[in-house]
């Protein structure tokens, strides 16, 4: 009928605000979230047995500096870690891996230090000892004369912050993280971009992989005592 009047919607219209919050829900849920960047775990000690002694599974010893390995898999709270003692002696073990820097650039891990090798210092050769050490070995053919060796260490007395090399291995370069005893007896993590640690000390970007980890405690040259405890060592990505 042309006298008839258009039937009207009986639904009411949607508030601007409502929009706006439906339009943000949709746009949250559909962005992902950031990735964490890739790990690549070298030793949690969760496998180990608590109260184990001695070289722990899965690492191997080494014969030099007469080392006495007092090693102990200890509980620490929720997580297990391992208890270093030295005793006048050089205690050294390593585990292989394969570990790409250009990927996996950073190094992260978890020590306490509770005992200082009396008036060590890392840059003399007659005192050249440490509560704690974590190496990174890039091998190179002859390895003995040609490897390249990162040592991050916590010294008793040269300064944090400075890059040395080793009075005793001219294979070895030291980079002082911790030193003295102000932090002593609490649990810290370190990390360290080893990528940029190895062009700063060699000139150059580092064309092979980190084939061996190894961790120490040493207190033959000052003919002291040190311990330490180190937990979770891991490599990431860059964020």
């Amino acid at each position: 009928m042309s006298g008839a009047t258009p039937a009207r919607s009986s639904a009411a219209p949607v508030p601007r605000r409502t929009l706006v919050a439906v339009l943000l829900i949709v746009v949250a849920s559909t962005t992902t979230a950031p990735a964490e960047p890739p790990v690549l775990l070298v030793e949690d000690w969760s496998r180990q047995t608590v109260g184990a002694a001695g070289v722990p599974e899965g690492w191997q010893r080494h014969d030099w500096g007469s080392p006495k390995y007092d090693f102990t898999v200890e509980a620490d709270g929720p997580r297990k870690v391992l208890r270093m003692r030295s005793e006048s002696d050089n205690s050294t073990i390593s585990r292989e891996v394969r570990i790409s820097v250009k990927r996996f650039p950073i190094l992260v891990w978890h020590w306490k230090v509770m005992t200082l090798p009396a008036k060590a210092d890392s840059r003399r050769r007659e005192s050249d000892d440490q509560a704690v050490q974590i190496y990174v070995t890039f091998p190179r053919f002859p390895e003995r004369v040609r490897s390249r060796i990162i040592g991050y260490v916590w010294d008793t007395t040269a300064p944090a912050g400075i890059i040395v090399r080793s009075p005793s291995l001219g294979a070895v370069t030291y980079v002082i993280v911790r030193s003295g005893p102000a932090d002593a007896g609490r649990w810290l993590t370190e990390t360290r971009n080893v990528y940029d640690d190895y062009k700063q000390i060699y000139g150059e970007e580092p064309a092979e992989e980190i084939r061996l980890i190894s961790l120490a405690i040493d207190s033959n040259d000052t003919r002291s005592n040190a311990e330490s405890c180190v937990g979770e060592i891991f490599f990431r990505g860059r964020e």
